[in-house]
């Protein structure tokens, strides 16, 4: 089953699918990160005056390594932004810090999605952790008869948690970037024609990512429901 070659083919189709936005999302950034905003405020402050406009004091803006890093932690009520994000005072470091805040308020105001996809996340690690563990004993010991069946329909229900959680967390991302370009707007923290049409476009890119990789889950799930059902039907 790890080997078969139309799993292989998917696996291959949206690995490079994703390297593609993966990409062009790297790029975008990199050039709208070159690009001053005319405000010029950082992301840290614009992170701060976000929060502090929609009546969020508790929040703690961070910023940690990497590139690409940014995320808000509900748990720890902390908006962590990378370092081009929280000293930049770029296009895309206003955009970037705007999005992370809006996930933010969506914890404030109990966006269903949101608290849907947090509720899943411990679900979703042991689900992931799982499969691997069914992966490497179908590869080292192998399975025979029902015990294969057993082991597919497991697969298939903890894909199912992880396909659930990647396309929960669509509307998550785009209602953020939408809180985000909205307050941008009003705010004039980018100006209105170029500055904000950049922002939005790089948001897009990065919303694409997490469509690419819902698609994904969405494919492998249907991959291991048709096995399954295939088996069954021997």
């Amino acid at each position: 089953m790890i080997f078969d070659p139309i799993y292989l083919i998917i696996l291959l189709v949206f690995s490079v699918i994703g390297g593609i936005v993966s990409s062009r999302l790297h790029s975008k950034f990199k050039k709208y990160s070159r690009m001053p905003l005319s405000s010029g405020l950082s992301g840290k402050e614009i992170a701060e005056l976000m929060l502090q406009q929609n009546g969020i004091y508790d929040v703690k803006v961070l910023s940690v390594p990497g590139m690409l890093t940014d995320h808000y932690n509900p748990l720890k009520k902390t908006v962590n932004l990378s370092p081009a994000v929280y000293s930049g005072r770029s296009i895309a470091s206003a955009a970037v810090a705007a999005h992370e805040c809006g996930h933010a308020i969506q914890h404030k105001a109990g966006y269903f999605w949101l608290q849907i996809r947090s509720a899943l996340v411990p679900i979703v690690n042991f689900s992931q952790m799982a499969m691997q563990w069914i992966y490497l004993a179908l590869l080292f010991v192998g399975f025979l008869g029902n015990m294969f069946n057993f082991a597919l329909l497991a697969i298939v229900i903890l894909q199912g948690v992880i396909t659930l959680f990647s396309v929960i967390t669509l509307p998550v991302e785009v209602d953020a970037s939408s809180r985000a370009l909205k307050w941008l707007k009003n705010t004039n923290i980018v100006s209105p024609g170029k500055e904000y049409d950049y922002a939005k476009d790089a948001l897009k890119w990065a919303a694409l990512t997490y469509f690419v990789a819902a698609l994904a889950t969405i494919a492998q799930l249907l991959y291991f429901v048709f096995l399954l059902l295939g088996r069954r039907d021997d």
